[in-house]
């Protein structure tokens, strides 16, 4: 038994009947080069089964499920889960034809609209056939207190290839003995009565760190208002906006490309990073969401952006054993307000500067020392006395949207003999933040995966489409740029 980490826990703590902390990856597969007649969809899919099965091994975390304390006393734990069974992870569905990308699209909304059965591995890998050109997708997701952003890549990789060949995968040993009975309830609280003797050291280290952090966080604004400098915005200081407010539990999920090239050259015509440009293309996006709705447009929203903390340079291998959630977050301020879209790709350079260098005073380890410190027990009353009461229809939220960025493989990848066409992400939403923004590249595309309280965000697609729309704006001021320096 392997207690949660506290980050882990937290994000089984937020978990409600309407908001479901979960991730995902969508893999469009190209038919087997050369095969495709040999392939009926029945083949296909018991192809795929088959290769998951042979290599769940190189993803222990897969095969392990939560079990809780008594009570809430303590964190659940982490134990083999005896009864595995690979037909309740894999399974089929077909698309009615003509299937396209919107039927795709409102499958994936479906499937992030259900929360994960807690009886078992917190993972779902589902094969939808029916897509055009023989295609197949592989919708894979997992709960986040099993793995982040990054983690949740690496994991994912275990199921790859680099080529249209399979690479040699050792088999899994031959057990000595099958997993251990689930523990009863005399070593679930044995477990939890050792986690509480540890609390409250762990409470004074988190709390002495946050007033540390709090004291250096106020010098440094101070500092910045001596310079006429703005602060970086500060957890619940965004401005209420249409997708903020208390989720329901139904999905919509949509999905836009980005060229990786193009990004390059807007950032280097314009001296900022690709990840501004992205952050850019957002907060246009979602102003022109906001003036096609009649919406008032704020000065700026604030995207919370999640950053991992993790070594760089780790040996992703060694760490297939416990992959979990080591992230901490930043607040930018994304400038809605400014017209002119160059505009708005300094601005928010500027804002993500300014995020980050505050984010690196605080360290990348007290949002997950805060977790650890808060009682589970206290965190799962108060997430469903704040869903009880719809306190987001009323307060400010912490953020208007969640926009994360995984840097993805840049090579082509292959899952059991099909190309991997199109990779697309996609990320939770919670209470008070409805609409979640999350990028991840392949080859040389970036993915947009928009995930949203279909209640509260009723058009996603045109929000997706305006995104899209924002780069193209983008490069044409930059192709103006360098036009304008050659003449020069």
């Amino acid at each position: 038994m392997d207690a949660l980490e506290g980050l882990d826990a937290m994000f089984l703590a937020l978990e409600t009947p309407t908001v479901h902390l979960q991730i995902a990856a969508v893999l469009v597969l190209d038919a087997p080069e050369g095969r495709r007649s040999l392939f009926s969809p029945t083949t296909r899919f018991d192809q795929l089964r088959r290769m998951v099965e042979s290599r769940l091994h190189l993803a222990p975390p897969l095969r392990r499920r939560v079990v809780s304390a008594p009570l809430a006393l303590h964190r659940p734990v982490w134990v083999d889960d005896p009864e595995f069974d690979i037909d309740a992870h894999v399974r089929r569905v077909r698309l009615p034809r003509p299937a396209g990308r919107a039927e795709l699209c409102e499958l994936v909304g479906e499937l992030m609209s259900r929360s994960l059965p807690p009886d078992r591995p917190l993972w779902e890998m589902v094969v939808v056939e029916g897509l055009p050109g023989d295609r197949t997708a592989l919708v894979f997701r997992v709960h986040h207190a099993l793995l982040d952003g990054v983690s949740g890549a690496e994991l994912l990789a275990a199921f790859l290839d680099l080529s249209p060949r399979a690479r040699p995968v050792a088999p899994l040993p031959v057990a000595s003995s099958a997993p251990p009975p689930l523990p009863g309830p005399v070593d679930l609280l044995r477990q939890a009565l050792g986690g509480l003797v540890r609390q409250p050291a762990t409470t004074l280290s988190a709390a002495h760190r946050m007033i540390e952090a709090g004291l250096g966080l106020a010098a440094r604004n101070r500092r910045l208002g001596e310079a006429g400098e703005s602060p970086p915005p500060s957890p619940f200081a965004a401005p209420r906006m249409p997708f903020n407010g208390t989720v329901g539990a139904l999905r919509r999920y949509a999905t836009a490309e980005l060229s990786l090239a193009e990004l390059k050259t807007i950032a280097e015509t314009f001296g900022t990073t690709v990840n501004d440009v992205v952050l850019a293309c957002v907060a246009g996006g979602l102003r022109r969401y906001l003036v096609q709705r009649g919406d008032p447009v704020p000065d700026a929203l604030v995207a919370m952006v999640p950053m991992s903390v993790r070594a760089r340079g780790g040996d992703p291998a060694a760490d297939a054993g416990a992959l979990g959630n080591r992230i901490s977050a930043m607040f930018v301020g994304l400038p809605t307000g400014l017209f002119q879209p160059v505009d708005r790709l300094l601005a928010v350079s500027h804002a993500a500067r300014g995020a980050k260098e505050q984010a690196a005073q605080l360290g990348g380890e007290i949002v997950m020392q805060v977790a650890g410190a808060v009682p589970y027990a206290l965190s799962t009353r108060v997430v469903r006395w704040l869903a009880a009461w719809r306190v987001y229809d009323r307060a400010r939220p912490p953020a208007n949207v969640t926009v994360s960025n995984v840097t993805g493989p840049s090579q082509t990848l292959w899952c059991a003999g099909s190309r991997v066409h199109a990779l697309y992400p996609a990320g939770p939403v919670a209470d008070g933040m409805g609409l979640n923004v999350t990028v991840l590249s392949y080859g040389g595309t970036v993915h947009l995966g928009l995930l949203a309280c279909r209640r509260l965000v009723p058009d996603l697609d045109e929000m997706a489409l305006a995104m899209a729309d924002e780069e193209k704006r983008l490069l044409t001021a930059a192709s103006k740029a360098s036009g304008a320096v050659q003449a020069g």
